[in-house]
């Protein structure tokens, strides 16, 4: 299976650009019975963490140390896991996604009448995550919180072997809800992409515009202000296992879900939730059914 490119190039960024452009390269290879991490280049905000053992996988908690993500910014991570190793990765927090600062409004070549022009640059956000032959990887990302008034572009492509494992579970919220700025984003637009064995299974793609097409509607979002995907690719993940986890889920007002395999061991579930701890317990479940290990947040 081809790889995404990992750069292993030394940091190139103008003085400028740290802290506004930053990019993560995670190697993980299994060597004497001990998943390692072979190769780690981090530019902040990402700082790369302590490795845990969890068993036969190894845990590390991702850190963007930064107060979240600005018009203009555009962050990048890359992992690979190699035949054999068993990883799970999670984030640390919430990331944030603001709004465009006064100070970027303008720029030296821009006049102040054409300032707002400036302010359609999203924040941008790419991933990719490749999974070899007999390798496992598991991503458990707390959500993104887009503020009022904030753009996000956000690109993750996640390619795995035809015996490799894969559990994803993202989340995304509407907003500071308690702050009323429930979807008062100006622009979301996402892509998640998942290849098995080199060909493409699932593709999740939308581009949320609050002002044209409120996403609180009924045939939206409704009430819910979290959203998120499971994605399961393994031996369990079969229709009897997709049934099992959408009756164990908690019934009653507030949480919706859906369940299905849309290829052959392949799972997808998509949640959604008026509030976050209906939200959590959701996600808990799925994670309880199929087996997977609790994470450390030490």
């Amino acid at each position: 299976m081809s790889h995404h490119a990992v750069a292993r190039s030394p940091d190139a960024r103008s003085a400028a650009d740290i802290g506004r452009r930053a990019r993560l390269e995670l190697v993980f290879a299994y060597r004497r019975g001990r998943t390692r991490l072979t190769h780690a280049y981090a530019e902040p905000p990402f700082r790369v963490g302590r490795l845990f053992e969890a068993g036969p996988a190894a845990h590390l908690i991702l850190v963007c140390c930064g107060p979240g993500v600005f018009a203009g910014d555009r962050l990048e991570q890359h992992v690979r896991v190699e035949r054999g190793a068993r990883v799970l990765l999670a984030s640390q927090s919430a990331l944030q996604i603001h709004p465009p600062s006064p100070t970027r409004r303008r720029t030296a070549a821009a006049p102040a009448e054409s300032a707002p022009a400036a302010t359609l640059c999203p924040a941008t956000l790419v991933a990719s995550y490749d999974v070899e032959t007999g390798g496992a990887l598991d991503c458990f990302w707390d959500p993104l919180i887009p503020f009022a008034g904030a753009r996000l572009q956000q690109r993750v492509d996640v390619r795995i072997a035809e015996d490799g494992e894969l559990f994803w579970s993202d989340a995304l919220m509407s907003g500071r809800a308690a702050c009323g700025e429930a979807w008062r984003f100006e622009v979301l637009d996402h892509e998640l992409r998942t290849s098995v064995g080199g060909s493409l299974k699932y593709l999740e793609r939308y581009c949320l515009v609050p002002r044209s097409r409120v996403p609180s509607n009924t045939w939206s979002a409704h009430r819910a202000n979290y959203v998120g995907t499971t994605i399961v690719h393994s031996d369990a993940a079969t229709p009897g296992r997709a049934e099992e986890a959408q009756r164990r889920l908690p019934a009653g007002e507030g949480l919706r879900a859906g369940l299905d395999c849309v290829a052959t061991n392949l799972l997808v579930g998509r949640l959604l939730a008026e509030r976050g701890p209906q939200f959590a317990c959701a996600r808990a479940v799925l994670r309880d059914v199929f087996d997977r290990p609790a994470f450390r947040r030490t």
